[in-house]
């Protein structure tokens, strides 16, 4: 149980630094990655993919919006989970969101180092985990430095990564317009899957490419004005990039094709720099290449920051040990938990399979938003921001989503929850009999 008297972190984050922060999370792997692998997928609707994810998005942004105006602290749907259904699912909520993000982080790594190794020309065989790891190591340091020092490097590393999209929109927009829409047609190739099942695949694995907002309401007390920032905030960071994923994708496929995206993200991980290549001038795929790794470190920072604080509402209430909510001595920084995130996403990191750990994050992203959208739904009238039905489309598109990853992703996916829940069982009997003991 969570006391009062825990120790509070600063509020030092205005709208501004907010919806970067947003950002930092979102832009990232999904928009220099999984656009190709959602375009293997579904082939030109990728594009649809994109928008359908983006709507999924919004409805649980909402629901946190919402749910971290009304109860502003760190922890995200953990914490909703605990106030506004019961202690088994607002364990769960964070149990899912620890391996579904540690799991985003350490592809958010991989992807760098993949990118790095590209422009030196290195093979990754042998350096890619090493130089994956030397990230996490140099971010989880950063961290460790304090709230401020972190934002600031994250404003900006999202400058650099917008500049970077945006000249790729613009480089690829003449070509995509001279092609015309030969490489729309088929929208939906039967190569690709065909049909509903192939679309609503790809947006699921699109929509992991927007959840980085979650960051902006599991930092919520550390928000000026939560109330009036984090939906602001929210609503601000999800439009920005819809309209960012949209014309990435429209460009990139009507540019070089889908299939050319989905063969470049299989085999180099870097599609937006091979179809740079096939349309732009000799300078911008060295730009791309540029903001593909400053991306991959904006996610990873936030990553860090967004995991640590969880970790940190986790320990508060005894579902971890309590060291992990241990603060530094200034009260800005989770010092335990960043170390212990950073530590676990460097284990993930020597896995090593970019597209395994994008795909478990799909399912399990899937299921921590879904109980989002189930602890909005149970918020009193006069917290309500926005209409219950959203909260009903979130959470419905969140469990008929997760059904339409592959199968043994599914699988493993139930067992982890399995086990967290076994752990919970295990952890409240602990607390139970240290309580008895402090009472005798």
């Amino acid at each position: 149980m969570a006391s009062n008297a825990s120790p509070q972190l600063e509020r030092e984050l205005g709208v501004f630094g907010a919806v970067m922060l947003g950002l930092g999370s979102i832009v990232g792997t999904g928009v220099f990655v999984s656009i190709g692998i959602a375009a293997g997928v579904a082939g030109p609707s990728v594009v649809l993919a994109v928008v359908i994810g983006a709507l999924v998005a919004t409805c649980n942004g909402l629901s946190s919006a919402q749910l971290a105006a009304a109860h502003p602290v760190s922890g995200g749907t953990y914490e909703y989970g605990y106030k506004f259904l019961n202690p088994l699912l607002g364990f769960s909520a964070g149990w899912l969101f620890m391996l579904a993000k540690s799991a985003s982080a350490a592809t958010a790594a991989l992807g760098f180092a993949g990118y790095l190794l590209g422009v030196f020309g290195v093979s990754p065989d042998v350096w890619l985990v090493v130089v994956a790891l030397a990230a996490v190591v140099g971010l989880t340091l950063l961290v460790l430095s304090g709230l401020r020092r972190s934002n600031l490097t994250n404003i900006v590393i999202v400058s650099v990564t917008l500049l970077t999209l945006a000249v790729f929109v613009v480089t690829g927009l003449p070509t995509a317009w001279n092609n015309g829409t030969q490489n729309f047609v088929p929208f939906v190739p039967d190569e690709a899957g065909g049909g509903l099942r192939s679309l609503l695949y790809a947006a699921a694995l699109m929509f992991v490419a927007y959840t980085g907002y979650g960051r902006i309401a599991t930092l919520g007390e550390e928000v000026k004005d939560p109330a009036r920032a984090i939906p602001k905030a929210i609503i601000i960071t999800l439009v920005a990039t819809l309209v960012l994923y949209v014309s990435v994708a429209a460009v990139g496929v009507g540019a070089v094709g889908a299939e050319t995206l989905a063969n470049a993200a299989a085999q180099q991980a870097a599609p937006l720099e091979l179809a740079a290549r096939q349309f732009g001038p000799a300078w911008v795929p060295p730009v791309l290449a540029l903001g593909a790794m400053t991306a991959m470190l904006g996610v990873l920072l936030n990553l860090v920051l967004g995991l640590s604080r969880v970790l940190l509402a986790m320990g508060r209430r005894r579902d971890m040990p309590a060291s992990v909510a241990t603060l530094n001595e200034a009260q800005t920084t989770p010092t335990v938990a960043v170390t212990v995130v950073g530590v676990v996403i460097g284990l993930l990191v020597l896995i090593g399979d970019v597209r395994l750990t994008w795909s478990f994050s799909a399912f399990t992203v899937l299921c921590y938003y879904a109980l989002t959208n189930l602890a909005a739904l149970r918020l009193p009238p006069d917290a309500r921001r926005f209409p219950r039905w959203i909260s009903w489309l979130g959470l419905i598109a969140c469990v008929s989503l997760a059904v339409f990853v592959e199968f043994s992703v599914l699988l493993v996916g139930v067992g982890v929850i399995v086990l967290g829940i076994i752990w919970h069982v295990i952890a409240q009997r602990l607390s139970s009999s240290d309580a008895e003991e402090v009472d005798k």
